[in-house]
């Protein structure tokens, strides 16, 4: 049995502010074989690593990314919310994110945040960042939006793309072929060890989110899922080794 690749949730956010340098650096302390990030373009073009439409809950500021310009969010406070020992954390551009994944040589999965707020020429836009680094093999882009997907595949076939879903889906494996999708990033709960099976038998990786306690991992590591997307990946680390 081929050991799943460990994606550190937003880094390792169990531990550190979640889609920030700490997050991605703690998480390759633990181990991660990659992280996964979700991007957002700001008021003047640039691409911002936030979870959020909205910067409330993760910074000391409020309101949209698409409202602020890049220096106004680069000025936010991206750690204090999370502990003291944080402050002055911040909010990333997906550069200084590729920068580290091509320093430490990292896998990265890039969530396409495009919708319910939808981005002009995101896809263009990351497609062109990861290119300009030469990441092309090292990065799989997911999103909710498989809309995006597909214009991800028509803008560059060789990025590796993965369907995010939270609801059982019947043959998902077919429906991955149908968009010329690599994977599908299902939500744990609803895969089971026979549709794994269908989907690796059909060359479609299974990469599941957000699975935290170690007997989910040891579960998804017996199906025999490619990937674990998890906010622990000292505990994944510990799971599949």
């Amino acid at each position: 049995m081929v050991k799943p690749l460990i994606y550190a949730h937003r880094g390792a956010s169990h531990y550190a502010p979640e889609n920030t340098i700490a997050s991605f650096k703690k998480a390759v302390e633990m181990g991660a074989d990659g992280i996964e990030i979700d991007v957002h373009k700001s008021k003047d073009g640039y691409l911002m690593v936030c979870h959020d439409e909205k910067v409330d809950r993760t910074t000391n500021g409020s309101g949209y990314i698409k409202d602020k310009d890049m220096k106004e969010l680069k000025s936010l406070d991206a750690g204090s919310w999370f502990s003291k020992y944080f402050e002055g954390e911040r909010i990333p551009l997906l550069e200084e994110v590729l920068d580290l994944v091509k320093m430490e040589n990292l896998l990265l999965n890039i969530e396409l945040k495009n919708g319910p707020i939808f981005y002009e020429n995101l896809e263009m836009d990351v497609v062109n960042a990861i290119k300009s680094f030469g990441l092309e093999d090292n990065v799989i882009i997911s999103s909710f939006n498989h809309y995006s997907l597909l214009g991800i595949k028509k803008i560059e076939p060789r990025i590796k793309t993965g369907i995010l879903y939270i609801a059982g889906m019947v043959s998902p494996w077919k429906y991955a072929k149908t968009i010329g999708a690599d994977a599908i990033h299902p939500l744990y709960v609803t895969i089971n060890k026979e549709v794994t099976k269908e989907c690796i038998r059909n060359d479609i990786m299974v990469n599941p989110f957000t699975v935290d306690r170690e007997n989910d991992m040891i579960l998804m590591r017996n199906i025999g899922v490619t990937g674990i997307i998890t906010n622990c990946p000292d505990i994944g680390r510990k799971v599949v080794d």
